[in-house]
């Protein structure tokens, strides 16, 4: 009997040495570039009604290879930042290229990613002084055009798995600031939120995260991520912090980098990877490339 408890405990042990090593700790070389031999997801323009900002609005929606309309599929929400709109990330960061080639690695689950003008004004769009009161205050205003207007209507034009577990939201800067306060303040909608180099729209800690014990048994996944370079990292890192304290679990992935595309796609391949799919809490601390002392996910 001890034989083979010993023979199940070495089994065991090799199996999470193989895990260990499958980690991926950043995109690969040519993780972003088009490859024209496998099948590419399609993008459509859309227009919806917005009752918050009284007007009619845009966004672009993402479908990985194969999409069927007799299937039903989770949705990613993915934010740009405050100098950016609806096609922010399309121009700047290829998503549709990301996630094209994780699909054909069978890396990411099949989904839909809806991009939108997270500018909750009527005139949307990125000109002028995008810092004016009124526009930053859009951004803000976005949470209700996201939950009341834009979710309803991707919901009743495409075919969506609509409960929690299977809707994330995620962004970039201040892309980033509103996926973690619509997100953690919306755990009945949201099950995976992720912040890349959000920015100071992001609220407090103990605003985002009031009641640890219901983020801990509502979250699949919280991400965090910022280049240790950026202006920006404050935001995150206390956060961080805060969730540390809390026994809270999470990502906290920070990598060489400014505030650009470079860490955002990245931050992009890595997510997309989790989404949908049965998280291992234990290994959550494992993710990051910088300084694992500090990163651990408890």
């Amino acid at each position: 009997m001890k034989k083979i408890i010993v023979t199940a405990t070495m089994l065991f042990m090799c199996n999470l040495i193989v895990v260990a090593q499958k980690i991926e700790k950043e995109g690969p070389k040519g993780f972003d570039q088009l490859k024209p031999a496998i099948a590419h997801g399609t993008i459509d323009t859309i227009a919806y009604d917005s009752k918050t900002v009284g007007t009619t609005r845009k966004a672009l929606v993402y479908k990985t290879p194969g999409f069927s309309k007799d299937k039903k599929y989770p949705v990613l929400y993915l934010l740009h930042g405050i100098g950016g709109d609806e096609k922010e990330w399309l121009k700047g960061g290829t998503p549709q290229i990301i996630l094209d080639n994780l699909f054909a690695e069978g890396k990411i689950k099949p989904m839909i990613v809806v991009l939108p003008n997270g500018r909750a004004i009527k005139d949307d769009r990125a000109t002028g002084n995008i810092m004016a009161p009124d526009k930053v205050q859009g951004f803000a205003t976005f949470e209700r055009d996201l939950l009341d207007d834009l979710i309803p209507f991707i919901e009743k034009t495409y075919p969506t798995l609509t409960d929690r577990e299977n809707r994330a939201i995620a962004g970039l800067s201040m892309g980033g600031g509103q996926s973690l306060n619509f997100g953690l303040g919306n755990l009945d909608k949201f099950a995976w939120v992720g912040g890349f180099s959000s920015a100071p729209n992001t609220k407090l800690p103990e605003v985002l995260v009031p009641n640890p014990e219901e983020a801990k048994k509502k979250l699949k996944l919280l991400w965090i991520s910022c280049g240790d370079k950026d202006g920006l990292i404050t935001y995150g890192k206390r956060l961080h912090d805060y969730l540390l304290e809390k026994n809270v679990p999470h990502v906290y992935y920070l990598e060489p980098g400014g505030h650009d595309f470079k860490v955002w796609k990245n931050g992009l391949y890595m997510l997309s990877q989790f989404l949908f799919k049965p998280v291992d809490v234990s290994s959550l601390g494992q993710y990051t490339i910088l300084d694992n002392t500090s990163t651990s996910a408890k």
